[in-house]
């Protein structure tokens, strides 16, 4: 007896196999999640080869879509919900628009167009006739105002000649830098700037000077000055400075630069 009640319970235990693998599914799915107790559960004692593996395989697959089914609803749920509320910004948006609440125009009624006969030529008097033979075709009036435009384009072109002519030209100018060199380290520096600057030309500028260091406690002088280049060249200015013999040994231009 015992033997027959284990066969049949076997028996049973057989058939009813999937509902047993779907609990144990679900066990797994509810303690590690949906994807990983799928795959425990396909991969745990459970599994077998065959129709019953083919079985399990479809199982799982269906779970893992299942899955993926559920996480697209959360989308779309979300995509629904943006899209309300941005409907519902729209809508206050559009009732708070002063283009909202002007009413529509109403249409008007066009008739049909009527053809207009235009008006009839009245006939010219003979008053009318004689004050057109009086009118000047050729306007003599008309003449003297081109006389007088023409005048006074040409006063304005005369006048735009003399401005033009009285506007200076362009004057070229050059910046110098010149080195003045002493004889000795016994040279008064102050005496040879002091006859440096003591050259007067029209079109020449003296700006600042320094004293630099040579060597063996020989110091040049260093000055700056502007030049109008139509009027004073550098060898010009060269001359009027080694003039000085007893100060000025030599010049030297340290640079020369174009304004």
């Amino acid at each position: 007896m015992r033997s027959g009640k284990a066969s049949c319970a076997l028996e049973t235990v057989w058939e009813d196999k999937h509902k047993y693998e779907e609990a144990e599914r679900r066990f797994y799915e509810r303690e590690e999640g949906p994807r990983a107790g799928a795959a425990r559960w396909t991969s745990g004692p459970g599994a077998s080869s065959g129709p019953s593996g083919d079985h399990s395989e479809l199982v799982v697959r269906i779970a893992s879509l299942e899955v993926e089914n559920q996480s697209l609803r959360g989308v779309v749920q979300e995509l629904q919900q943006a899209i309300s509320k941005l409907e519902a910004r729209l809508n206050v948006l559009e009732k708070s628009s002063p283009g909202h609440r002007a009413t529509a125009p109403q249409t008007q009624h066009v008739s049909p167009m009527r053809q207009v006969e235009p008006p009839a030529k009245k006939p010219a008097t003979p008053a009318e006739d004689d004050e057109d033979d009086d009118i000047d075709l050729f306007g003599s009036d008309n003449e003297e105002e081109d006389k007088e435009a023409a005048q006074l384009r040409e006063e304005r072109l005369r006048q735009y000649a003399e401005k033009k002519a009285k506007k200076p030209a362009l004057v070229a100018k050059s910046s110098i830098l010149l080195d003045v060199k002493p004889w000795d380290d016994e040279t008064d520096m102050a005496q040879l700037e002091a006859c440096v600057r003591s050259i007067q030309l029209d079109g020449l500028v003296w700006g600042a000077s320094k004293l630099v260091p040579v060597g063996y406690g020989i110091r040049k002088l260093q000055i700056q000055c502007v030049v109008e280049d139509d009027k004073v060249g550098t060898d010009l200015l060269e001359e009027e400075i080694t003039t000085f013999e007893e100060h000025v040994q030599s010049v030297d231009i340290a640079a020369f630069n174009k304004i």
